[in-house]
C-alpha cells in the first residue's frame, strides 16, 4: 500500500466564464473556426508532433476531431457540433461560430446567465417559427422538376471547401455529377417505404477533375479480369452471379471454431483444395458467369473457374458487399459446407471493362432498375482528392435531406442578416409582452436581442477573409460585401454587385448599413420572385435549422454552468 500514489483532490472552478484563461481559449477557438468559414476560408494543416499523415482541410468534420483540449468547455462545444455534423453533414462551422459568438456577447454584455438563456431561447423560437412559415423571406422551395436548384445546393456545399481547389467549371461539373448520382439512388418505382440506394465512390489520383464521371451500376477493381471478347460481355439473358463472404483461399480458419483432428499422413491442403474445386464444379454446373468474393480466392480455383468462362473478382472488401448484394439481388454465401441454394444467386445484365488511369475497373450493369451507382472522382493530388471525396459525401447527404423537406435557405450570409433584421423588428414590436413573459427588464431584453442579432451578423461577416467590408441593405436585409480597396463613398453608388445569395442586384437607390453597427430596426420586405432569377448560393434548410438550434442550446448550456469539477488523477 505504501507504493500507491496519494489521490489528488479534484479542481473546482467557480463561474468558469468569468475565468480569463477559459474565455481566451474560447475566443481563440472562435477565431480558428471563423478563419475556415466559407468558400474563401483559410486552410488548416493537421498533424501530430511525431510525424505521420498531414491533413489539409477547412471542413469541421475533419478539423474538430483533431482539436484536443483539457478544457471541458472546448470539449462540450466540440462534441455538440460533431454530433450535429454526424447527423446532417453540413453547417458545422456555422453552428460553432454562432455558438461561440453567443457566449462571447453574453459574457461581455454583463447579462445575468439566467436572463441571457431565457432571451436566447425566446429569440430562437422567433427564428424557428419564422423559418417554418410559408412566407419566410429567406426560404426557397426546391423544384424537383428542374435540376437547377439541386445543382445550386450541391455547388454551394462543394464550393465551400476551398481545399478541393476547384475552378468554376470543375465545381459545376462535380456538382452536376453529385446531383445525377443522387437521383440515380432514388428508386423510381418503389411501393411503400422508399429506401435510397448507394453511391460508391472510387478515387483516381493524378487525372483532371473534368474526367470525373458517374455510372449506373457498380465499378470494382479488376486487374486480371479478361472478358470473352476483351472489352464487353452483354447478353440477351442476364448473367448469373454468386457472391461469397467466406474466404475461398482454403484457410483452416474458415472451417470454424473448435478442435480439428488430422489423421496421420493426411494431406489437409489437398483435401481443402478438393473441396474448393468441388464448389467450383457446382458453380459451373449452375451456369454462373460471375463469382465475387469478399476475401481471397485460391489461385487453383480461380484458374478453374476462368477456364470455364466464369469471371472471378476477389478481395472486394466488406464496404462493397452491401451495394453488390443490392445491385445483383444475390445473398452472400458465408459457408462452403452446404449446397448453394438457388435463391442465393443474383444476376447482372452485362459486364464491361473501363480503364481509368492506372485503374482497371469492371463495370457491373444492373439487370433492371437499380438504385446503385458509382462515382469516379479524379483530382490532381491526394490532398485535394481526399477533401473532394468528403465534400461529395456531404453533398449526397444534404441532397437526401431535401426529400423530407424540399426547401433551402438563401446562402452567402443572406439568411443570417435577414434573420437578424427580422428578430430586431419583431422584438421591438413586442417589448412589453416579452419583458413580462421573460421576467427581465427592458434594458436586459434589448441588450440580449442586440447580442443575438450581432452574433448572427458576425457569422455572415465571417465569410469575408480579405479585409473587405460586410454590410446589409435596409430593404430586404440581404448580405453584401465590398473589396477592402474600395472607397466607402462608392458603396452606395455601385450598381454592379450582387448580394451573397445572388438573388439581388444592387441599385443606386438602395440604402445600406455596415454589419455590427447601430441602425434603425426595420421589417425586411419580401422579394418579388422572378422565375428567371434564381439564387446562386443555397444552404440546406434542414441542416441549417438544426445547426441554429444546436448553436443556441449549446451556448445556453455553457452559460448555465456554475462550477467545473475536474478529476486531476
Amino acid at each position: 500500500m505504501s507504493r500507491l500514489d496519494k489521490k489528488s483532490p479534484s479542481v473546482c472552478t467557480d463561474l468558469p466564464l468569468d475565468n480569463t484563461d477559459i474565455c481566451n481559449k474560447l475566443h481563440l477557438l472562435k477565431q480558428l473556426l471563423k478563419s475556415c468559414f466559407g468558400p474563401t476560408g483559410r486552410l488548416k494543416q493537421v498533424h501530430n508532433n511525431i510525424g505521420g499523415h498531414v491533413v489539409t482541410t477547412s471542413t469541421s468534420s475533419v478539423l474538430l476531431p483533431a482539436i484536443s483540449s483539457s478544457q471541458p468547455f472546448i470539449n462540450l462545444i466540440k462534441t455538440s457540433i460533431l454530433n450535429h455534423v454526424s447527423r446532417f453533414s453540413d453547417c458545422g462551422l456555422f453552428a460553432a461560430v454562432l455558438c461561440l459568438s453567443l457566449i462571447e456577447h453574453a459574457t461581455r454584455s454583463g447579462l445575468r446567465g439566467g436572463v441571457a438563456i431565457r432571451v436566447n431561447t425566446h429569440l430562437l423560437g422567433l427564428c424557428t417559427s419564422y423559418l417554418q412559415r410559408e412566407d419566410c423571406g429567406c426560404k426557397v422551395k426546391l423544384d424537383f422538376c428542374s435540376s437547377h436548384s439541386l445543382v445550386a445546393l450541391a455547388r454551394s456545399v462543394i464550393s465551400s471547401k476551398p481545399a478541393c481547389a476547384l475552378t468554376e467549371p470543375e465545381a459545376l461539373h462535380v456538382s452536376k455529377l453529385a446531383v445525377r448520382a443522387f437521383l440515380l439512388t432514388v428508386p423510381c418505382q418503389s411501393p411503400g417505404e422508399v429506401t435510397l440506394g448507394k453511391i460508391v465512390t472510387v478515387c483516381v489520383e493524378g487525372h483532371a477533375v473534368l474526367n470525373s464521371a458517374v455510372f449506373p451500376g457498380l465499378l470494382v477493381d479488376a486487374l486480371d479480369v479478361l472478358l470473352v471478347d476483351g472489352s464487353e460481355s452483354a447478353h440477351s439473358n442476364p448473367l448469373r452471379v454468386v457472391v461469397f463472404s467466406a474466404s475461398l483461399a482454403g484457410d483452416l480458419a474458415e472451417l470454424g471454431d473448435g478442435t480439428i483432428d488430422v489423421h496421420p499422413g493426411a494431406d489437409t491442403d489437398s483435401q481443402i483444395l478438393d473441396q474448393l474445386l468441388e464448389l467450383g464444379k457446382r458453380v459451373v454446373r449452375d451456369e454462373v458467369k460471375l463469382c465475387a468474393c469478399q476475401k481471397v480466392v485460391h489461385p487453383v480455383l480461380q484458374h478453374y473457374l476462368q477456364s470455364h468462362g466464369v469471371v472471378v473478382i476477389e478481395r472486394l472488401g466488406i464496404a462493397l458487399m452491401e451495394p453488390l448484394a443490392q445491385l445483383t439481388g444475390a445473398q452472400p454465401v458465408a459457408t462452403l459446407h452446404t449446397t448453394i441454394p438457388a435463391r442465393a444467386y443474383g444476376k447482372v445484365r452485362g459486364l464491361s471493362v473501363k480503364p481509368f488511369g492506372s485503374k482497371t475497373m469492371l463495370h457491373l450493369h444492373p439487370s433492371g432498375e437499380s438504385s446503385i451507382c458509382t462515382m469516379i472522382l479524379c483530382h490532381r493530388n491526394e490532398t485535394m482528392l481526399s477533401e473532394l471525396k468528403v465534400a461529395c459525401q456531404k453533398t449526397e447527404h444534404v441532397l437526401g435531406l431535401t426529400l423530407r423537406e424540399p426547401s433551402a435557405l438563401l446562402g452567402g450570409g443572406c439568411t443570417e442578416t435577414h434573420l437578424a433584421a427580422y428578430v430586431r423588428h419583431k422584438s421591438m414590436k413586442e417589448v412589453p409582452e416579452t419583458v413580462s413573459a421573460l421576467g427581465c427588464s427592458q434594458t436586459e431584453l434589448l441588450r440580449g436581442v442586440d447580442g443575438f442579432c450581432q452574433s448572427l451578423e458576425s457569422v455572415a461577416a465571417a465569410l469575408e477573409h480579405d479585409g473587405g467590408d460586410s454590410f446589409m441593405d435596409l430593404t430586404h436585409a440581404h448580405h453584401w460585401t465590398h473589396p477592402a480597396d474600395c472607397l466607402k463613398g462608392l458603396v452606395e453608388e455601385d450598381s454592379s454587385g450582387v448580394c451573397g445569395c445572388g438573388l439581388m442586384e444592387s441599385s443606386p437607390n438602395q440604402k445600406w448599413t455596415y454589419l455590427n453597427t447601430n441602425c434603425p430596426q426595420f421589417s425586411p420586405a419580401p422579394l418579388s420572385r422572378d422565375a428567371a432569377v434564381q439564387p446562386r448560393v443555397l444552404d440546406s434548410f434542414t441542416a441549417k435549422l438544426n445547426a441554429l438550434q444546436v448553436a443556441v442550446e449549446t451556448a445556453n448550456l455553457a452559460l448555465d454552468v456554475r462550477y467545473l469539477i475536474q478529476d486531476m488523477n
